[in-house]
């Protein structure tokens, strides 16, 4: 199994995901068909927070969940990353200011590239920390380590793989300038952005938040990955990326204001590499790993001690298998790009490589040319 979902909290576990899941989805809705719906989620809503954390920080509320579990530059850095993406899409969708240069157009690549690459570090530091703390490469098969954000991480070789899925995952995005507005004015399009990238993304980032964010993943892997997928499945071909750029931003809002959500007993949920976890939740791994960090101790022997007194065993036979899986679907959709390209003698990324596929079709058939 990924995760462990069994005994008296399986309902409250499965409620969560389904209240996250449901709630993203209504909330994309509500920002995809208005203008004011985006105006008010993605530029009232985090200017209103933006006062807040400055408050926080010079004082005020004390004793608040964000201050205590996620005051971070990384969790900062994500929520106005992906706040920044909804801003632009909106500009090229509604044609605002610079979102009418076609140069523009190339901002989502690069934004979602970007965000790639962040991730990509991410994996090559939880596998350095790993050979740190054995004392050489030997540490890829595998070791415990304490990140800043207060997680307990088992770094190896599968970060290394992950990270490879990672770099071709982002030369998997092609006919990057090809974007348009849909005919009802609702969503920014990228028609050659179709199913076999968005499963290969799917894939690799599921295997990302599984590997450095792990007693977040249920929710922020599982329910925030498949609530744009399901969206561009059944009713808005063409506009995974914007569905993407808004679900990640209100969940990021989310867990920055409410972090004990995913913390606490009641939801919370641990994947299976926290092996005879005994009751424990992402609450207690939270403090042993903030302690560790805090005393310069994240990345020592240290670690593993404090793991092995918690009665926790490795389990990472789920993430090898999901790291070998991201590298298998992008290596494959990367192959079947080049064929593509080759036979229609076309730069992938400024031409469409997946015309006449059936979800570029209906992409198509929704866009305003």
């Amino acid at each position: 199994m990924l995760f462990q979902i069994y005994g008296a909290t399986a309902a409250t576990q499965l409620l969560g995901w389904l209240l996250v899941f449901c709630g993203l989805i209504a909330l994309n809705e509500i920002g995809r068909r208005t203008k004011i719906g985006g105006i008010v989620l993605f530029v009232a809503l985090p200017l209103v927070l933006t006062v807040y954390f400055i408050a926080i920080h010079l004082g005020a509320f004390p004793g608040n969940q964000t201050m205590g579990y996620m005051d971070g530059w990384f969790h900062y850095f994500k929520l106005y990353a992906a706040d920044i993406g909804c801003v632009g899409f909106m500009m090229i969708k509604y044609g605002w200011g610079i979102g009418k240069k076609k140069w523009f157009k190339w901002f989502p690549w690069f934004i979602v590239a970007a965000n790639i690459l962040i991730a990509v570090v991410s994996d090559l530091e939880s596998a350095l920390a790993a050979c740190k703390i054995a004392g050489g490469i030997v540490g890829l098969g595998g070791n415990w380590w304490a990140s800043n954000e207060g997680v307990l991480l088992y770094g190896g070789w599968w970060n290394v793989v992950n990270a490879l899925a990672g770099i071709i995952n982002i030369f998997c995005m092609t006919g990057c300038i090809n974007l348009y507005t849909s005919n009802d004015k609702r969503d920014m399009l990228w028609p050659d952005m179709t199913i076999w990238f968005i499963i290969s993304y799917d894939i690799w980032n599921f295997e990302y938040t599984y590997l450095n964010l792990p007693t977040h993943s249920w929710y922020c892997g599982f329910a925030l990955l498949l609530a744009p997928t399901f969206a561009n499945a059944l009713w808005n071909k063409g506009g995974w990326i914007q569905n993407r750029a808004h679900t990640l931003a209100i969940w990021c809002m989310f867990a920055q204001v409410f972090p004990l959500f995913q913390l606490s007993k009641t939801f919370s949920v641990l994947p299976s590499v926290y092996g005879g976890a005994n009751g424990r939740t992402a609450l207690d791994l939270y403090d042993t790993a903030i302690a560790l960090y805090n005393a310069g101790e994240g990345k020592t022997a240290a670690v593993n001690q404090a793991v092995e007194a918690l009665g926790i065993t490795a389990n990472p036979t789920a993430q090898g298998v999901v790291a070998l899986a991201a590298l298998f679907a992008n290596v494959i959709v990367i192959a079947v790009i080049i064929k593509r390209a080759k036979a229609m003698g076309k730069n992938p990324y400024s031409n469409d490589i997946w015309a006449g596929t059936k979800d570029y079709d209906q992409a198509m058939a929704r866009a305003e040319v």
